[in-house]
């Protein structure tokens, strides 16, 4: 993923026929804390045995086996588990081998919340600060994996403690093939990433399947060490109920320094087609460090820093904990 420019976002809402605040009347009733307990432990081993098959990347041995796993971890659960499959072309012509993966909770119910983060990895750490490493893969812990490692806790909950809600995990492939910074390419940029998302997202509105989902939630780099979760712009504009309902949440736990209620970036992520195309209002939980250098991201974004050494069990807790609350506060 990467910053959209501020032009570029004062135009995708001219060209759509809704207000930013056009719901923002509604008011959000802080309740108890509820649900069982989100184990950070657990959702940090779910981080790291994504990691030690090795880097994710598209069209890889790692990625193909990393992805079976975590569809038996998905069935484990109770799962029913869903793949949809497609060849994507990359920024430079190369065919993406892709599988979205679905894990639907209580799929007879119609009714349903989207959670969903990418599973792949970035192939080449091009924002490392040592150029030399420029081409190498990124681990992609906290870019990938800590997405999908809240997901599998959350529905490891939901075997001994149900709900009367249908949720559909989605894990999204090609996420991160988007154009490299060292690249001589005129292919637009924006387009590159969130390919996965893209085509999830064409299908569902191809079959209609947009009335499906209440809202989702995407979950990209949520165990981070110093991460705080701004308001998204994107996310703002298009699901401003679902930012207050989860930050909400958020401070009802006591992890209001977590989710600041403060603006953060724009960004071209896996929850911009999902609106724009399936028409689903979904936010991004992504961190943004405000006065980093490296990147607004923080310091391992696209680095080969972005390993386990650099998650944080209590930034896994708050991402976790709260996402258990808005799911069983829907009760």
């Amino acid at each position: 993923m990467k910053m959209l420019m501020i032009a570029m976002l004062a135009l995708l809402m001219t060209g759509c026929g809704k207000s930013k605040g056009s719901n923002s009347s509604e008011t959000i009733v802080k309740t108890d804390p509820v649900g069982p307990a989100f184990l950070a432990d657990s959702a940090y081993l779910f981080c790291q045995q994504q990691c030690d098959f090795g880097p994710r990347i598209m069209n890889s041995v790692a990625h193909d086996r990393c992805g079976e796993w975590i569809a038996a971890k998905f069935r484990q659960y109770g799962m029913e588990v869903t793949l949809q499959k497609a060849d994507l072309r990359g920024y430079d012509g190369t065919i993406l081998k892709s599988t979205n993966l679905t894990a639907s909770y209580r799929p007879e119910l119609k009714d349903r919340i989207l959670l969903c983060a990418h599973w792949d990895s970035r192939p080449w750490a091009d924002n490392d600060p040592d150029e030399a490493n420029h081409h190498r893969p990124v681990m992609a812990a906290n870019d990938g994996a800590s997405g999908v490692a809240v997901m599998l806790e959350v529905a490891r909950l939901l075997q001994n403690d149900s709900l009367d809600l249908g949720i559909d995990f989605v894990c999204f492939d090609a996420e991160d093939w988007g154009t490299p910074q060292w690249a001589e390419s005129d292919v637009n940029s924006s387009d590159t990433w969130a390919l996965g998302a893209q085509y999830w997202a064409e299908q569902c509105a191809m079959q209609n399947a947009q009335g499906t989902f209440k809202y989702g939630i995407l979950l990209d780099m949520v165990g981070g060490e110093g991460a705080r979760f701004y308001q998204e712009q994107v996310s703002l504009y298009f699901a401003p109920d679902v930012v207050r309902k989860v930050w909400s949440a958020a401070e009802t736990l006591g992890f209001g320094s977590f989710f600041p209620k403060e603006e953060g970036g724009a960004i071209t992520d896996d929850h911009l087609p999902v609106n724009r195309v399936a028409k689903v209002p979904c936010i991004d939980i992504i961190p943004y460090h405000p006065d980093c250098e490296a990147s607004s991201f923080g310091p391992t974004w696209h680095t080969v820093n972005d390993d386990m050494s650099h998650i944080d069990k209590n930034t896994l807790q708050a991402v976790g904990q709260t996402i258990v609350q808005v799911l069983w506060s829907e009760q």
